[in-house]
Parts: structure tokens; C-alpha cells; sequence
């Protein structure tokens, strides 16, 4: 866990219900919501509701179970919101477009075609 931030991040602050979000999935540890600016026609935000972890790296090798469960719901959210196919897009740095530093997935899907969203 290398996350040691003594304000909370954006997402652990949606998860505390400080800022509002449109929530569609949520367990004990993620939260699921629809993202602000979506780049698809379902484009759903899925992060643990700590965010111990600033990447997927860093999570996959301190919490494998968690990125498991975040996976799952990613899956479920896909079938409740979509047919079922699905992105699952992580960025790690800010070189590969992450602006929040609190691991995080965007679930992209809704008739999405090879090639699309590119750049």
C-alpha cells in the first residue's frame, strides 16, 4: 500500500457519498459509477472504495483478491448495462492518461467496434 495522501481522493470521497455519482454497482470494497465525461455509450468508472493502491500494478501485487472482485463487477456491470462484451482499460501514469492516482477502471461498451476510441 503506497497511497499515503492525508486528504482523500476524489473516488474515496464519492465512495464516503461526499461528492455525488450516478452509483451502479457497489460490494463492500468497490464502487461502481457512471463516468462524467463518457467516451462510450456505457463508460462506468470501478474502483476500490480505498484507494491504498495508484494503479493496477501496485494492486495486482499487494491485492490480488481485489482486483479479482473489481474484475467481477466490471463483468457484472457489463452484463446489467450492455450485452455483456466489454473494455476493461486501465491507465497507469500519467504518460498513458491517468489523472486520478487511485486505481481505477473504465468499463467501455455498447456497440464498440475494433480500432474505436483510439488516441
Amino acid at each position: 500500500m503506497t497511497q499515503s495522501a492525508a486528504e482523500p481522493t476524489l473516488f474515496e470521497r464519492i465512495a464516503a457519498r461526499e461528492i455525488p455519482a450516478q452509483i451502479v454497482a457497489e460490494t463492500d470494497r468497490v464502487i461502481a459509477f457512471h463516468d462524467i465525461a463518457p467516451k462510450a455509450p456505457v463508460h462506468v468508472i470501478v474502483t476500490p472504495k480505498q484507494g491504498d493502491y495508484r494503479d493496477v500494478a501496485e494492486l495486482a501485487e499487494g491485492d490480488p483478491d481485489l482486483l479479482a472482485e473489481l474484475v467481477a463487477v466490471a463483468r457484472g456491470i457489463a452484463a446489467d448495462l450492455a450485452d455483456g462484451d466489454f473494455r476493461l482499460v486501465f491507465n497507469t501514469g500519467a504518460g498513458a492518461g491517468q489523472t486520478v492516482f487511485h486505481v481505477h477502471a473504465h468499463v467501455l461498451a455498447g456497440g464498440l467496434e475494433e480500432g474505436s476510441l483510439a488516441g
